[in-house]
């Protein structure tokens, strides 16, 4: 035991030693905590609107003021005709238009929304919006009980889906390059004739990780409720339970990767090809899995993020109860001692 701590203690002054490692540790997190909670947003805020009115009668004028008073909205002209609100679009002056018809005031009828459509989502959450809008007379959407999230901030989606992705990145990437480093340099073998069982080293050389793992996941949930007020409404001792099964997972696929390769590029790339792709398209951190195509569908089954992240969904936002996530967190443990038992099992062989 004495020995295990020798290596597990000389491997983190390796890391503290390291400042480009130490940068990349908890330089990402941060940076990408900022980016995500306040430049990436599907918010919808300040749509550049051109209206088009054939004639301004009260009715018109009202729903047009409630338009320009709703934050949702920004009106940056007025067209004669919709064919000159739709240039403006295709100029890109402006996101949409409302045309309010002849009928609009008599009939309650003849409004038509010109959305710019390059992306389909926000056009939809645009055209919702201006509708209620609209037909709001206190300036306010209406018929809307918005669960969990009222104020419909983005943060509240992307906080949990960047702790799976940056604990996924940064364990598995850094425990194969960790790995590889020594292959590369010619000190594995010296490491494994020491007293001290090969196993017992690769798990001392992980050790320090699953540390540094711990304090980047609490310095996300930090900068997630003072920085970003994303709400922790659930357990903080199921959060935590939870996270560290899915960082002893990613821990385990960076050894099985450092089994894979033999130099540090190697294990950089296939950390990126396996890991990167996956956990942002497939994990339902961008995209719902539900709406993907059912072969992708199968694919996403894998991935290992995308439990994580519903589990972290559920407590964080939903603030439900640990049997709510039993299926999450049964699928992260099967998967963790499976990958564990393979990239020992692969080890060993290399050994032999």
């Amino acid at each position: 035991m004495k020995q295990f701590i020798s290596f597990v203690i000389k491997e983190a002054r390796h890391i503290l030693r390291d400042k480009r490692t130490m940068l990349i540790l908890f330089g990402m997190p941060t940076a990408m905590m900022l980016i995500f909670g306040f430049a990436v947003s599907t918010d919808v805020r300040n749509v550049r609107t051109v209206v088009v009115t054939s004639q301004m009668d009260h009715l018109t004028q009202s729903a047009v003021e409630r338009l320009a008073a709703s934050e949702y909205f920004t009106i940056t002209a007025t067209a004669a005709t919709p064919r000159e609100a739709e240039l403006m679009i295709r100029r890109q002056k402006a996101d949409m238009a409302v045309v309010f018809g002849k009928d609009f005031a008599s009939k309650r009828t003849g409004l038509q929304f010109i959305v710019d459509g390059a992306d389909p989502n926000m056009a939809q959450q645009w055209t919702n919006y201006a509708q209620q809008v609209i037909a709001n007379p206190q300036y306010s959407i209406v018929n809307l009980k918005m669960l969990y999230n009222p104020q419909m901030r983005s943060a509240y989606n992307f906080v949990p889906a960047i702790m799976g992705m940056l604990l996924m990145l940064i364990c598995a990437m850094m425990t194969s390059i960790s790995i590889v480093r020594e292959k590369e340099r010619g000190t594995m073998e010296v490491l494994l004739v020491s007293p001290v069982r090969p196993l017992m080293v690769i798990v001392a050389k992980a050790v320090p990780y699953l540390v540094l793992a711990f304090a980047i996941l609490i310095v996300i949930l930090l900068m997630a409720r003072f920085v970003l007020n994303v709400p922790l409404v659930g357990s903080l001792f199921w959060i935590i339970v939870v996270s560290i099964i899915y960082i002893l997972l990613a821990l385990s696929l960076g050894l099985l990767i450092s089994n894979v390769a033999n130099t540090q590029l190697v294990a950089l790339l296939l950390s990126a090809m396996v890991l990167l792709m996956p956990v942002v398209m497939l994990s339902g951190m961008m995209f719902p899995v539900e709406s993907m195509p059912r072969v992708l569908q199968w694919v996403a089954a894998v991935v290992p993020p995308r439990y994580y992240i519903e589990a972290m969904r559920k407590l964080m936002i939903m603030g439900v109860g640990v049997g709510a996530i039993t299926k999450e967190v049964a699928i992260l443990s099967g998967m963790t001692v499976v990958l564990l038992i393979v990239a020992l099992k692969k080890f060993n062989n290399r050994l032999e």
